[in-house]
């Protein structure tokens, strides 16, 4: 284990960051022109960019932070062939068609890493499971019947059972054979490892600022770097600046904790509930030792106390497992799209030839592994089967109308309120060390944190994003945009999208 392993997008250490590969990648002997730029090493961005080089392409990464810093490496990786956007809400808003071929992408994705796992020999913890879901009340029985009913009618295996490796009293549940886990680290590593040797260039900490466009090219700054590339993909999980998406995907937080329990009996399995927020469990042997991973209790970006979640999820653990410390606590972000579907392809209000992945809901590995090889084969040969179904630019305003009402009232709400919440009695001096606060400060709002040594660092909390005011993430120490998701640093540096623009740093001669 690395003793100091690499950031990711927060101050919480996942158990995957041990496993990161910090060998830092060739100095890159760059074609003049590139087939395509991907911007983002996640699993979209490493996908899609091994695939286009095996094609043939001569493509390079740019990631602003390092491989895995983003969702990938604070997912909780599990692998399913059911979807957070049911196949019966898919039916309702697409067709029978349409939820027929959701269901296809999904199994492709989990086919998609299996076949990698198996091709390219990564050695990732994969392990085959059976998938669990219960219901512990009538409501919840009725959720389920219709679950097992429209998987049924789109070609997903499931039945049910009696018999579910859970503490937890239920009344009915579901198990769906062929379901999978690893450690997304290890695995996107391998992907990393396959693309360089394939002839892919990987440029990281580089931050792509902006893209000229002309017709057929197209020009990607990053500080004094100039990137020629005839097609662009944007796999940043929420593309950068002001887009359709920011009206079309809302930004979640979800938590997990990975704890050691007495006694040593530890589930088989990948278990689900059926409450709103859900949990999940599942268990991981990491550094030796089986841990049992707890999530979910999921919430708007910047809307709920993150201490608060993570009590309740502890809570929610030692009261149906006899847990004997908590070894790992870490949370990651997720875009849930308006009509459930993600969206991937060519990029609206963009040039020709400039490809853009999101809204994959709680299921990245799947989506961003199906994401990558759409866009790739959009870049390869300008078709693929999903084309119709996940395009970006698609319209539905009687499905999704209400949610899309409902998403932008919540942003118009911050973007207003929160300007007149910042209370003028409280100080800089009455700050504890290790927090953050919104304060004002001589008639002047700041975004205000303490270190342990006592130093403030204070920023402007105007989102650079869309100009909402953020809000301080106490587990994560970091400042999180109620309105889009964007995220900060103590620093004031830029963590995550669609910011692409640091927060304004306050002097004492501002203060």
């Amino acid at each position: 284990m690395n003793i100091n392993p690499p950031s990711r997008d927060g101050a919480l250490n996942s158990p995957w960051q041990y496993n990161f590969d910090n060998t830092p990648p060739k100095p890159a002997e760059m074609q003049s022109i590139l087939d395509c730029l991907v911007v983002g090493g996640g699993i979209t961005g490493l996908t899609a960019a091994l695939l286009l080089q095996q094609a043939g392409k001569q493509t390079a990464i740019a990631e602003a932070h390092t491989i895995g810093f983003g969702t990938t490496g604070g997912t909780s990786a599990h692998i399913n062939t059911f979807a957070d956007t049911t196949y019966a809400e898919a039916e309702s808003a697409f067709g029978e068609e349409g939820a027929r071929l959701f269901a296809r992408a999904i199994r492709e994705g989990a086919e998609l890493i299996s076949n990698n796992v198996s091709t390219l020999n990564i050695d990732c913890d994969y392990e085959s499971k059976t998938g669990y879901l219960y219901a512990e009340d009538e409501e919840q029985i009725k959720q389920l019947e219709e679950i097992y009913t429209a998987a049924l009618k789109v070609g997903v295996p499931v039945n049910y059972t009696a018999n579910v490796p859970t503490p937890v009293p239920f009344e009915k549940a579901l198990a769906f054979e062929g379901q999978a886990q690893f450690d997304p680290i290890k695995y996107i590593n391998g992907l990393k490892k396959a693309y360089i040797k394939a002839g892919g260039i990987l440029f990281e900490h580089t931050l792509i600022e902006k893209v000229d466009s002309k017709i057929g090219m197209h020009e990607a700054h990053a500080n004094k770097l100039l990137i020629t590339a005839k097609a662009i993909i944007y796999a940043t999980h929420m593309p950068p600046n002001i887009s359709v998406f920011n009206f079309e995907c809302a930004p979640y937080r979800s938590y997990v904790i990975a704890v050691k329990l007495k006694g040593g009996k530890y589930p088989d399995a990948l278990i689900y509930d059926s409450q709103e927020p859900y949990h999940y469990v599942r268990t991981h042997r990491i550094d030796g030792e089986d841990l049992l991973l707890v999530g979910g209790l999921d919430h708007k970006t910047g809307h709920e106390d993150p201490e608060k979640a993570f009590a309740e999820l502890e809570k929610y653990t030692k009261d149906y497992y006899a847990v004997s410390s908590v070894k790992y606590r870490w949370s990651s972000q997720y875009y849930i799209p308006a009509d459930g579907l993600p969206y991937i392809g060519q990029m609206p209000l963009t040039a020709d030839g400039i490809y853009c992945a999101t809204g994959y809901n709680g299921n990245g590995m799947m989506l961003g592994s199906i994401a990558g090889r759409i866009l790739a084969d959009l870049v390869i040969a300008n078709d693929t089967p999903y084309r119709q179904l996940f395009n970006p630019a698609r319209i539905k305003p009687i499905d999704s109308f209400s949610e899309f009402v409902k998403e932008n009232a919540d942003v118009a709400y911050h973007f207003i309120a929160d300007r007149f919440n910042v209370k003028k009695t409280d100080s800089l001096k009455r700050l504890a060390p290790g927090a953050g606060k919104l304060l004002e400060v001589d008639g002047k709002k700041i975004a205000a944190y303490k270190d342990e040594q006592g130093n403030i660092h204070a920023l402007n909390p105007v989102c650079t994003h869309s100009g909402c005011i953020v809000a301080w993430n106490a587990e994560e120490r970091s400042w999180d945009c109620p309105c889009h998701g964007a995220r900060y640093d103590i620093e004031g540096n830029v963590l995550t999208g669609p910011a692409t623009r640091n927060l304004k740093t306050i002097t004492d001669d501002e203060s």
